[in-house]
């Protein structure tokens, strides 16, 4: 699997001092942590959240941006926006006109958040929802890999910011920013960099990692989505899973040759959550049309077929889970994950059946894309909501269990009349770290010091 290949590659040197205690250290160098599923598998890590909160190790100012950071090799990576001198982003998200600002690509000493590099460029935004980039960047081998919103994709030294190449979806492939902009974090397999594009025939993009040269496109779609690309092995066969606005589909990450389809035409094009597969099954949830069951083949010829899904297409009548932007978690038969107005649901895994829901880990309340990040660690979760709360809890199919909750920074951005923090925190050799559109903070949250 692409995550082992990643936790034997990454270079381990310059790490925070808590990272010397005694068990299990790591870095978080892209989406979703080293092997890209979401789990945290330090150890020595805080059994619960004290009363007081915590008090952040640092704090650093930074611009806009939906983006999580990164964090490899003693350094941490983040992208961010800067509007031009005289330019806001419009009162309502979701006008689309240029809007002149430079996007960019951070790298910050990981024990002190001291600034060491910045790479910036020009960047016109055109998408709604224009506060800054959404990928996290990937870190691997000594260079940093960063995908803007407005499709600038980069390879850059990570020691110093050089560039060592570059590729633009919009000036190169004459593709049009879909509309909430690229999101799609990319996927390191191998030599292979693959990206979510768009455009005819060219969804799914494929780039040697160290020259930029395209080594296969895939798929076509009207709207590429914006669900990151996600490697799975399925009967000794690895695939890349690309799930785009019109269709579920397995390639085969050595040539981009489509191994199996499933059609789902998404509303919107919101193809978001990060696919998840359990044995034989991938599950997939999107805002509007809700949770999908698939049974994918186990040999060459098959076809996926629907174990379930959801009873409407309708983000307000729900029984499952409409997730607008975090990826759920499938556990020992059951699936845990946010819906479309911030409610924690179980659902078992088979049928769909929701056992439970509760608003204590979003806003308390129903509300409109209220949001909550899951991380497992251990028998437990760290769930990082839209309000800037860090709790830790457990799940399992008899409720939601709270151990604790700390607050960690303001929600700055805007979204449905509120302030939200909409970014992915990284956790990495017993810290956290989180962002909003002004600064991004470091926690500790080891057992010991």
């Amino acid at each position: 699997m692409v995550g082992t290949m990643f936790s034997k590659r990454l270079a381990m040197t310059g790490l925070l001092a808590t990272a010397c205690l005694t068990g299990r250290a790591d870095d978080w160098p892209q989406w979703l942590g080293p092997q890209r599923d979401g789990v945290w598998r330090e150890t020595d890590i805080v059994p619960q959240l004290p009363e007081g909160g915590l008090t952040a190790r640092w704090r650093t100012p930074v611009g806009g941006g939906y983006a999580g950071p990164a964090v490899a090799g003693g350094r941490v990576y983040l992208l961010d926006r800067r509007l031009a001198p005289g330019a806001s982003n419009p009162s309502d998200p979701f006008q689309r006109f240029s809007i002149p600002g430079s996007e960019r690509v951070l790298c910050l000493e990981e024990s002190t958040g001291r600034v060491l590099w910045v790479h910036e460029y020009k960047c016109g935004y055109t998408m709604s929802y224009p506060a800054g980039p959404r990928t996290t960047p990937l870190v691997a081998d000594g260079r940093v890999y960063t995908l803007g919103a407005e499709g600038n994709l980069l390879c850059l030294e990570a020691s110093d910011g050089r560039v060592v190449w570059s590729h633009d979806f919009g000036k190169d492939d004459g593709l049009k920013t879909p509309m909430w902009g690229y999101a799609g974090h990319p996927l390191l397999d191998g030599d292979r960099l693959i990206c979510l594009a768009g455009g005819e025939g060219k969804v799914a993009v494929a780039f040697d990692r160290n020259s930029g040269k395209v080594l296969w496109r895939a798929l076509p779609a009207g709207d590429p989505g914006y669900s990151p690309p996600t490697m799975i092995e399925l009967g000794g066969r690895r695939q890349c899973v690309i799930w785009h606005s019109e269709s579920v589909n397995g390639l085969d990450p050595a040539t981009g040759q489509v191994l199996w389809t499933f059609p789902w035409e998404i509303n919107h094009g919101l193809s978001v959550a990060t696919p998840r597969l359990d044995g034989s099954r991938l599950f997939l949830t999107a805002f509007y049309d809700g949770p999908l069951m698939l049974e994918l083949p186990s040999g060459p010829g098959g076809e996926p077929k629907a174990i379930w899904r959801a009873r409407k297409r309708s983000e307000k009548d729900t029984t499952g889970i409409h997730s607008i932007i975090p990826t759920p978690f499938l556990v020992d038969g059951h699936i845990y994950g946010v819906c479309s107005y911030g409610q924690l649901r179980c659902l078992r895994a088979d049928t769909g059946e929701r056992l439970w829901e509760t608003f204590a880990a979003t806003t308390g309340k129903a509300v409109r894309w209220a949001n909550a990040f899951l991380i497992r660690h251990e028998d437990r979760f760290f769930l990082f909501n839209e309000l800037g709360d860090l709790i830790l809890a457990r799940l399992s199919p008899a409720g939601y269990e709270e151990l604790g909750r700390a607050h960690l920074i303001e929600p700055t951005g805007t979204a449905a009349g509120r302030n939200v923090v909409w970014s992915h925190p990284a956790f990495a050799n017993r810290h956290i770290f989180v962002r909003n559109d002004k600064e991004i903070a470091c926690f500790s949250l080891a057992a010991s010091h």
